[in-house]
């Protein structure tokens, strides 16, 4: 059955009873039959009485103001106890977390494939591709330690060309060592000479409320990783920072699902690099690329025996050499004018330190002139008011930052040694529990 709307008239104004649009109907046995003239007037007065607000002109203030519904008998517009519609109690209860499908042929309607984004348009890779990582923010001359390049380097290439090689490549990169040996620093510089887009994940991610979202995480970010090789062309791999601190065994700690399900994720992506599912039907066609994993952590014997074992995880311990630690200290000086003689002189002084501590070394030396300028602007009870709620046109005053000198950094580091050998010293604990062990 087919409806014709013939208007006479663009001016919805005009309308009135005796000039009215002609309704008919046609079907392909009946002949023309034109629209009940008590039934058309009846509508047509509705209409014109409704204001724009949804409100009917010609009823009660009390129904005027009720929310106007779609329809009377829909139960999408029911609201609950607490005044919320059924859509918004719905997609509160939901499990359906996956925001990953984008416009997939067999997937989705087929409809809104086309041709024109390609059978397989991903429509929020734009938002999850955000998670990786791009280094803008190392700026200048740094020194990356021979040793540690040539391991990450041999590693992520190795294992680009893995299809190609006729031997067994490990999947996984531990690197580990001391705390504040600049793992991570050294890794993100090598990340950046490379040209490489890494997906960067930390301990504090191997946790959650619900049981099995972090072996799920690592697996949507292990494909993330894989779509930037296919998308943008250009080399990725999955980093976890601090692993043992989110998978070690520490005395009595308890191990939970989450942990035997992430290191399950774990050996079975070193075994299965190329299918990855985080949760959707199996597919001939998803194949993903095989994506290096490098992970950071200071004490790898926490970690369970079967994870770490020769085949899956290929392990490079880091110490550092005197020559590492005074080229490294060196870039981390020089623009601040100290030669190289200088900062031997300064190492030397501190031996057996991490590299995290001659990084504190300057930090510390910022304190004074802090402080300095604190008192400049009125003292630390307007700073406050002076850091957040000053006017626009009012500019703060000049930072003078400290003249970098080795008799300062001396000095600091004399601080940080004593606070050092007060908690190794002082060991509050036992104060606290009379009957602890030593």
């Amino acid at each position: 059955m087919a409806v014709h709307c013939n208007f006479t008239s663009t001016d919805l104004s005009s309308l009135t009873l005796t000039n009215r649009p002609h309704f008919t109907y046609k079907t392909s046995s009946l002949s023309p039959k034109p629209l009940s003239t008590h039934k058309l007037n009846r509508s047509l007065v509705r209409s014109i009485a409704t204001d724009s607000n949804g409100g009917d002109g010609g009823t009660s203030p009390e129904v005027a103001g009720k929310k106007k519904r779609l329809s009377e008998q829909s139960a999408w517009e029911a609201t609950d106890a607490e005044g919320n519609d059924y859509l918004y109690r719905l997609g509160k209860e939901s499990e359906n977390m996956n925001i990953a499908v984008g416009a997939r042929a067999g997937v989705i309607d087929d409809l809104f494939v086309g041709d024109f984004l390609g059978k397989d348009s991903d429509i929020v890779f734009d938002y999850r591709q955000k998670v990786t990582r791009s280094f803008e923010y190392l700026q200048g001359d740094y020194y990356i330690a021979p040793a540690f390049m040539d391991k990450v380097v041999v590693h992520i290439v190795k294992n680009y060309l893995a299809h190609l090689l006729n031997t067994n490549v490990p999947l996984i990169l531990g690197v580990w060592g001391g705390k504040g040996q600049g793992k991570t620093f050294q890794t993100e510089l090598i990340f950046q000479a490379m040209g490489i887009l890494p997906v960067i994940m930390s301990a504090g991610e191997l946790e959650s409320e619900r049981a099995g979202e972090p072996g799920r995480l690592i697996r949507d970010r292990y494909r993330t990783a894989s779509q930037v090789v296919q998308n943008q062309g250009k080399m990725s791999c999955l980093m976890i920072n601090d692993i043992d601190a989110g998978l070690g065994r520490f005395g009595n700690t308890q191990m939970t699902v989450n942990n035997q399900i992430v290191v399950g994720t774990l050996m079975n992506l070193s075994d299965n690099p190329t299918r990855v599912s985080i949760g959707q039907d199996w597919r001939e066609s998803d194949i993903t690329h095989r994506i290096p994993i490098i992970v950071t952590g200071n004490d790898f014997s926490t970690l369970y025996a079967p994870l770490v074992r020769d085949g899956r995880m290929d392990k490079f311990y880091w110490q550092p050499t005197m020559d590492d630690i005074i080229n490294i200290v060196n870039r981390m000086y020089e623009k601040d004018g100290l030669s190289k003689k200088d900062v031997e002189s300064i190492v030397t002084t501190f031996p057996n330190q991490a590299l995290d501590f001659y990084g504190a070394l300057r930090s510390r030396t910022y304190d004074s002139a802090i402080l300095k300028w604190v008192n400049d602007i009125g003292g630390p009870e307007t700073v406050g008011s002076k850091l957040l709620r000053r006017k626009r046109d009012e500019n703060l005053p000049v930072f003078v930052p400290p003249k970098q000198t080795v008799e300062s950094l001396l000095e600091s580091g004399y601080s940080l040694i004593k606070e050092q050998q007060l908690i190794m010293e002082s060991k509050l604990s036992k104060e606290y529990m009379k009957n602890m062990d030593d």
